[in-house]
Protein backbone atom coordinates (compact mmCIF):
# COMPACT_ATOMS: atom_id res chain seq x y z
CA UNK A 1 0.00 0.00 0.00
CA UNK A 2 2.95 2.61 0.51
CA UNK A 3 3.35 4.83 2.88
CA UNK A 4 1.21 7.21 4.71
CA UNK A 5 2.08 10.46 6.54
CA UNK A 6 0.91 10.84 10.34
CA UNK A 7 -0.11 14.07 11.55
CA UNK A 8 -2.34 15.12 15.16
CA UNK A 9 -4.93 17.33 15.51
CA UNK A 10 -3.95 19.35 18.43
CA UNK A 11 -6.49 18.14 21.12
CA UNK A 12 -4.78 14.39 20.03
CA UNK A 13 -1.67 15.98 21.43
CA UNK A 14 -2.99 17.09 24.34
CA UNK A 15 -4.29 13.77 25.08
CA UNK A 16 -1.61 11.63 24.45
CA UNK A 17 0.49 14.23 26.55
CA UNK A 18 -1.70 13.80 29.62
CA UNK A 19 -1.63 9.64 28.98
CA UNK A 20 0.21 7.18 31.76
CA UNK A 21 3.95 6.75 30.23
CA UNK A 22 3.36 3.27 29.74
CA UNK A 23 1.25 3.14 27.35
CA UNK A 24 2.35 5.76 25.24
CA UNK A 25 4.78 3.24 23.49
CA UNK A 26 2.15 0.64 22.32
CA UNK A 27 -0.33 3.85 21.34
CA UNK A 28 2.90 5.46 19.40
CA UNK A 29 3.97 1.66 17.46
CA UNK A 30 0.08 0.96 16.92
CA UNK A 31 0.18 4.59 15.24
CA UNK A 32 3.43 4.12 13.50
CA UNK A 33 1.81 0.85 12.19
CA UNK A 34 -0.91 3.26 10.81
CA UNK A 35 1.40 4.63 8.10
CA UNK A 36 1.75 1.01 6.35
CA UNK A 37 -1.89 -0.56 6.41
CA UNK A 38 -4.31 2.54 7.95
CA UNK A 39 -7.14 -0.23 8.13
CA UNK A 40 -5.74 -2.99 9.75
CA UNK A 41 -7.31 -5.87 10.75
CA UNK A 42 -8.92 -4.78 14.34
CA UNK A 43 -9.68 -1.47 13.04
CA UNK A 44 -13.41 -0.09 13.18
CA UNK A 45 -15.54 2.67 11.43
CA UNK A 46 -16.93 4.90 13.68
CA UNK A 47 -20.67 5.16 12.87
CA UNK A 48 -23.07 8.31 12.89
CA UNK A 49 -20.48 10.26 11.54
CA UNK A 50 -21.81 11.80 8.65
CA UNK A 51 -19.07 14.66 8.63
CA UNK A 52 -15.95 12.59 8.45
CA UNK A 53 -14.91 9.27 7.79
CA UNK A 54 -13.54 7.94 11.26
CA UNK A 55 -11.89 4.88 11.96
CA UNK A 56 -10.97 3.69 15.12
CA UNK A 57 -8.10 1.41 16.26
CA UNK A 58 -7.95 -0.30 19.77
CA UNK A 59 -4.91 0.04 21.91
CA UNK A 60 -5.54 -2.14 25.11
CA UNK A 61 -7.98 0.11 26.87
CA UNK A 62 -7.31 3.19 24.47
CA UNK A 63 -8.74 4.44 21.01
CA UNK A 64 -7.49 6.06 18.58
CA UNK A 65 -9.45 8.34 16.44
CA UNK A 66 -9.08 9.08 13.04
CA UNK A 67 -9.29 10.26 9.19
CA UNK A 68 -7.54 8.57 5.97
CA UNK A 69 -7.25 10.81 2.89
CA UNK A 70 -6.35 8.40 0.57
CA UNK A 71 -5.40 10.54 -2.14
CA UNK A 72 -3.37 12.23 -0.29
CA UNK A 73 -2.03 9.54 1.66
CA UNK A 74 -2.34 11.48 4.73
CA UNK A 75 -3.52 10.02 8.16
CA UNK A 76 -5.19 12.34 11.22
CA UNK A 77 -5.11 11.28 14.47
CA UNK A 78 -8.00 13.59 16.47
CA UNK A 79 -8.33 11.48 19.72
CA UNK A 80 -6.31 9.33 21.63
CA UNK A 81 -8.56 8.47 24.83
CA UNK A 82 -9.63 6.06 27.37
CA UNK A 83 -12.50 3.72 26.39
CA UNK A 84 -15.41 5.15 28.51
CA UNK A 85 -18.51 4.48 27.14
CA UNK A 86 -19.79 7.06 24.31
CA UNK A 87 -17.93 9.44 25.69
CA UNK A 88 -14.93 8.44 23.97
CA UNK A 89 -16.85 9.52 20.61
CA UNK A 90 -17.91 12.93 21.96
CA UNK A 91 -16.43 16.11 19.83
CA UNK A 92 -14.78 14.54 17.53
Amino acid sequence: MGSYKVIFNESANHELASIDRQFIARILAAIEALTADPFPPGHRKIRGKEVHELYQVRVGRYRVIYTVDLSGRLITIYRVRAKKGKKTYKNV
